[in-house]
């Protein structure tokens, strides 16, 4: 298992469950007394959130509420931890970030079947080359920040071209610092527990923050830095540039955010949530930057509320890795001996670096078997959930190989299954990552939406038959397996 983030622990917790045992690298460690990190990273911990602290919609029926259902139901260890860690964010699952890193570590070091190795992990070729009798199975989830050796180990033995983009971090507010008389505190229409604070702006005041950002000087980029962002996470500079009311259509609408001294809805809002149960600091949500940090505090603190604002943590930005899956991975996750799916089954031929392009060139290797599945942000997934969600999925799928048995994918009625379809069979010309959407799921049969208008009741029944599609594959899948080892996969 290659990556401590979260796709790498939570595959290693399950495929331990499962009576595998199993070997968990991660680069970053202490060397001579000193950390070595990414350049993404503060610590060595597993389960580090280098972003936001959210994990997104618990409301009923949504796509990513239906996604952590199953993960729950399939036993998923993280995002138990993240149930046990969580801070108040209305109708969001937000966690302790610091104690939710520390609850990951425990459970890793008490669990007698992995053993943590510290050291970066450069090489596949011992992967690939064992005979296909072999019980052994690498899962690759070394996620965004994937080293540069090890990215061009995994182009030069898929042949395939992998893209790269920018994520972008979320600046942090010291809580002591906001001005606690021009904000308000609110939910969005009013759903879950009033958790995030809400920063109120006029027309005036907003256009004055807008001309400020649009005049901001930007942090340089390094040489290996390519523009190409991630459309669902774009820095508020790069939205900006978009049209002066873009950013209250995105991450300053004020919609269903009234504020209860005024009764009126503010003509911008921004909103801050917290980091932590301690609620000592807090994060500016969708507020991803790439600006200079003197910048960054110049600009931020025309937001009201936040005029002798003290920045815990400034925007940042960082590279993310990840694989032409469509081109590389089946729908058990794994790097295919022919490529995944008919149209690409040519023997002993690769995709060329400019995949997208459609271009074929040959001949490479020829895999003896199924021995390497990548799971994470590096296979194609966007979010937190998404990447614990297919570490899950590889940690079973790999166990089953172990055992010599044939893994059987998650249905793809299921939300999990939607989001592996998705990747292993997205248009590999446009294969962006993806977070988990009713988009991705099977529509309903025409007749149902005939007769079904209401939008949410048709989430309903798309959820209630994933959950039972869900269930029956857990009970033939998973359920046996955890019995043998005389575990519960159950929450």
């Amino acid at each position: 298992m290659i990556g401590g983030g979260l796709a790498g622990p939570e595959a290693a917790l399950t495929a331990a469950r499962l009576g595998c045992e199993v070997d968990l690298y991660e680069m970053r460690a202490m060397v001579d007394g000193k950390p070595r990190l990414t350049p993404a990273h503060q610590t060595t911990d597993f389960g580090e959130l280098v972003c936001s602290n959210s994990l997104k919609s618990e409301s009923e029926w949504t796509a990513p509420w239906l996604l952590k259902q199953e993960m729950r139901r399939g036993g998923s260890a993280l995002l138990r931890i993240a149930d046990e860690t969580a801070v108040p964010a209305g109708h969001a699952l937000a966690v302790d970030r610091v104690e939710f890193s520390r609850r990951i570590s425990e459970a890793i070091a008490a669990e007698p079947r992995i053993r943590v190795i510290r050291e970066e992990v450069t090489c596949l070729d011992d992967d690939l080359v064992q005979n296909e009798n072999s019980t052994k199975r690498t899962i690759v989830a070394t996620g965004p920040l994937t080293s540069d050796a090890l990215s061009r180990e995994i182009e030069r033995l898929t042949g395939a071209g992998h893209l790269a983009f920018y994520d972008s971090i979320s600046p942090i507010v010291d809580a002591e610092s906001i001005d606690m008389n021009r904000v308000y505190f609110a939910a969005r229409w009013d759903k879950g527990t009033a958790d995030y604070i809400n920063c109120p702006m006029d027309r005036a005041e907003y256009d004055r923050f807008y001309d400020a950002l649009l005049a901001a000087e930007a942090a340089e980029h390094k040489e290996w830095e390519k523009l190409d962002y991630f459309e669902g996470c774009l820095p508020i500079e790069v939205l900006a540039t978009r049209g002066r009311d873009t950013l209250r259509f995105g991450p300053m609408k004020p919609v269903g955010l009234r504020d209860p001294r005024t009764g009126k809805t503010p003509w911008a809002v921004v909103q801050l949530r917290k980091e932590n149960l301690r609620a000592d600091s807090y994060n500016l949500v969708g507020f991803q930057n790439h600006l200079k940090f003197g910048e960054q505090a110049r600009i931020l603190r025309l937001i009201p509320g936040l005029e002798d604002a003290r920045f815990v943590r400034y925007g940042q930005i960082h590279r993310n890795t990840y694989i032409c899956a469509p081109v590389l991975l089946d729908e058990c996750l794994r790097l295919s001996p022919k490529f995944g799916h008919p149209e690409h089954q040519k023997s002993d031929v690769i995709l060329s670096e400019s995949a997208a392009s459609g271009r074929v060139e040959g001949p490479a290797f020829s895999l003896p078997g199924y021995t390497l599945l990548f799971a994470g942000q590096v296979c194609g997934v966007e979010g937190y959930t998404e990447s614990i969600a297919t570490g899950m999925l590889a940690g079973i799928y790999a166990a089953a190989m172990a055992r010599g048995e044939e893994p059987v994918p998650v249905p793809r009625a299921t939300a999990l299954g939607s989001l592996v379809h998705y990747i292993t069979h997205a248009d590999q010309k446009n294969f962006q990552p993806a977070n988990i959407t009713f988009d991705l799921l099977e529509p309903l049969e025409e007749e149902v939406r005939k007769k079904v208008r209401d939008k949410k009741e048709r989430h309903r029944i798309v959820c209630e038959r994933a959950l039972e599609a869900f269930e029956a594959w857990r009970q033939s899948c998973i359920w046996p397996r955890t019995a043998e080892t005389s575990e519960s996969f159950m929450p």
